[in-house]
């Protein structure tokens, strides 16, 4: 499986770099997520610049594609010639959008009449688009899955473990980086998030696993 994530001028570095540890513990099954940009070097919110694994062309022929937020992000989804570059297909791919990243999603017309969980800052920005937004922090509906708040990007990459590996997977990841003394409650919190958000086949693989 390969990641595209999404990481562009103005990131907010735990919604990419949460993702992307949790998804890199997949790599002896082949796994590898990528920080994926529009340039050769983008700098966070804080200050923080680091260099792109992959360009954002990569994004079109990964099989996943995680977007994640950033301070910039309106001004981003007001950049057509950026949003141009971007050829995604939930059907097939698995695409993920993270807060500001869901007002992305909705302007790349993939959410379609789909309802959507982003950040509370975000929230009217996305409801001026056209988006229903729920008050929960992870909602999917087959290949598209959107969280709200910094630290649901561990159900987004938990739900992609999920749909391209499987539950045992999902679960070893989630307890990896779990707070010790609470590996438990964090594995059942992240499992119960996504799990009726799956589609039918996986959810009865699941339950069968359980």
């Amino acid at each position: 499986m390969q990641i595209a994530i999404l990481t562009f001028d103005g990131f907010n570095e735990l919604d990419s770099f949460i993702a992307a540890g949790i998804l890199n513990r997949m790599k002896p099954q082949g796994w590898k997520a990528y920080i994926t940009c529009p340039a050769e070097t983008v700098t966070s919110m804080n200050g923080v610049t680091i260099h792109a694994e992959r360009s954002l062309s990569f994004a079109n022929t990964a099989d996943a594609v995680l977007i994640g937020s950033g301070i910039k992000t309106r001004e981003i989804a007001k950049d057509a010639s950026l949003l141009g570059q971007l050829h995604l297909d939930p059907s097939h791919q698995l695409i993920g959008a993270q807060c500001s990243g869901t007002l992305l999603l909705s302007k790349l017309g993939l959410l379609g009449g789909l309802p959507a969980c982003t950040d509370l800052t975000t929230k009217p920005w996305v409801i001026d688009a056209g988006v229903r937004v729920l008050d929960q922090p992870f909602y999917a509906s087959g290949n598209i899955a959107t969280a709200g708040g910094c630290l649901a990007s561990q159900y987004l990459a938990a739900w992609m473990i999920m749909r391209g590996a499987g539950k045992q997977d999902a679960e070893e990841a989630i307890h990896y980086v779990a707070p010790v003394g609470q590996k438990e409650e964090y594995v059942t919190q992240a499992i119960a998030s996504i799990s009726d958000y799956l589609p039918s086949d996986d959810a009865l693989l699941s339950s069968m696993d359980a």
